[in-house]
């Protein structure tokens, strides 16, 4: 029978699979693949189920679930380097990362993860490319010393920049169609104390901000922008937030102010129905921790309550079922505040409804095959809310459709796989690379043997 499956945040990539495997070694994903070959399957390959525009899923095919494959298989503490299975969370790397460090007496961390949740694995981060808040870091490509792949015939390839370059190149941001990664080999970051340094800005001079933050020697930052529609500085003014390192390196001490769970799912109330007062109490606690110290890996993570939206759905009375869904838009830094001034004249006049929005910067990706960072870029994110209706998907499906115009129009570009609305012609003008990207993956996996939902869409739209 046919199992069904779907993405955490969004709930809007349900999809009937042919079977679902557990892989937990090397062995085991071959013998999966060798499956799927006899079978004439595609595969694909997902991990914390977070992804949402259905690069993880392949309707008819066999899933790879890689979250069992995530041991740690070296640690190398003189040259703070970590090889672990695809498979394994943040939280997990990070509590080995401590005993290791209790240990050893020398305390790593990884540089960058995804901030919003935790619960994702290595190999997703790989495949995506993914980036954190890092004020002058390239994507996380650049933390990756080498891989092991498991590829479509089903043999063990070692990639990294003096071995299978180019395939390591395209295995990175390659969104899992060139094969299974299998284990990656991490350069990890010395631990860091950091102190938050907060204030309430508008965007006037805010791409400069960063850059002085950055000199400065603050490594982490962003911008979370107010999204109360009614307010005249809606999407313009926010909480700049920017952690610099301590002397020493103190122990942050306790009973530093945090937001509870209760907090959080009190503010994810706010957002839908009073984005006012959502704002305020949300600068408020921000302000109030200027001056706190952070460890520089535990302050990534990030509270995500599962199932959160039929928890609000049935508390708001929603007439019908909903939930969010993020893009990433990308400009150059200097374009910043045009771009969110004519995106909140649109939200406006369209009524898009904004529950959460941050601004980041990225450095210049060097590493993959098919870069987003294709230069210095300001990255905007916002997450939307979405109705699971026929007119609200539209709704959402017009709104991206917008953001990604207006980052062209000043020689930006998107996220390729939160959504698979972009045009065609966005496609090509924001990925310039993509048809020699699926060239490539031809190359490598002539009969197709990973696929996605995501791949087939590309496919199909740039034939």
């Amino acid at each position: 029978m046919p199992t069904s499956v779907n993405d955490i945040h969004s709930l809007l990539n349900e999809t009937a699979v042919v079977n679902v495997v557990q892989v937990t070694s090397l062995d085991s994903i071959q013998a999966a693949l060798a499956e799927a070959e006899a079978s004439r399957l595609p595969v694909a390959i997902a991990g914390g189920r977070h992804a949402m525009g259905g690069q993880q899923f392949c309707a008819g095919g066999l899933l790879l679930d890689t979250r069992r494959l995530d041991r740690v298989l070296a640690f190398d503490p003189d040259a703070g380097t970590i090889d672990v299975e695809a498979g394994i969370q943040w939280p997990a790397l990070l509590d080995f990362l401590r005993r290791a460090s209790e240990e050893t007496g020398r305390p790593w961390a990884f540089r960058q993860k995804q901030t919003g949740a935790d619960r994702l694995t290595i190999g997703g981060a790989v495949s995506a490319n993914v980036h954190g808040r890092g004020l002058a870091f390239p994507p996380f490509g650049d933390e990756i010393e080498s891989l092991t792949l498991v590829d479509a015939a089903g043999e063990v390839r070692t990639c990294s920049r003096q071995q299978n370059h180019e395939l390591f190149r395209l295995v990175i941001g390659g969104y899992g169609l060139f094969g299974v990664v299998a284990s990656v080999k991490l350069r990890l970051v010395p631990r860091r104390t950091l102190e938050r340094i907060v204030e309430v800005r508008t965007l006037d001079g805010l791409a400069a901000a960063f850059e002085e933050r950055a000199r400065a020697g603050f490594l982490y930052g962003d911008f979370q922008f107010g999204i109360d529609p009614g307010d005249p500085e809606f999407l313009t003014r926010g909480v700049f937030s920017c952690y610099r390192p301590v002397p020493g390196d103190p122990s942050p001490p306790a009973g530093q102010r945090v937001l509870t769970t209760a907090d959080w799912q009190a503010l994810l109330l706010l957002t839908h129905v009073d984005k006012r007062e959502a704002w305020a109490r949300y600068s408020a606690h921000y302000l109030s921790t200027s001056g706190q110290l952070y460890e520089s890996d535990a302050h990534q993570l990030s509270e995500y309550l599962d199932g959160y939206h039929a928890w609000l759905d049935q508390t708001t009375g929603a007439e019908t079922p909903g939930s969010e869904m993020i893009t990433e838009i990308y400009v150059p830094r200097g374009r910043l505040e045009d771009l969110l001034l004519e995106v909140a004249d649109d939200f406006r006049e369209h009524g898009v409804n904004v529950i959460y929005g941050t601004i980041r910067v990225v450095e210049r990706d060097e590493e993959s095959f098919l870069p987003w960072a294709r230069d210095r870029w300001a990255c905007v994110i916002f997450n939307l809310h979405v109705d699971h209706t026929q007119s609200g998907l539209a709704e959402a499906r017009d709104a991206f459709r917008r953001l990604i115009d207006l980052a062209v129009a000043r020689g930006g570009s998107y996220f390729l796989t939160y959504h698979r609305w972009a045009r065609r012609d966005q496609v090509e003008s924001c990925y310039p690379r993509m048809r020699d990207f699926l060239a490539a993956k031809l190359e490598h996996d002539p009969e197709e043997r990973f696929q996605s939902d995501w791949y087939r869409h590309q496919v199909g739209l740039l034939r």
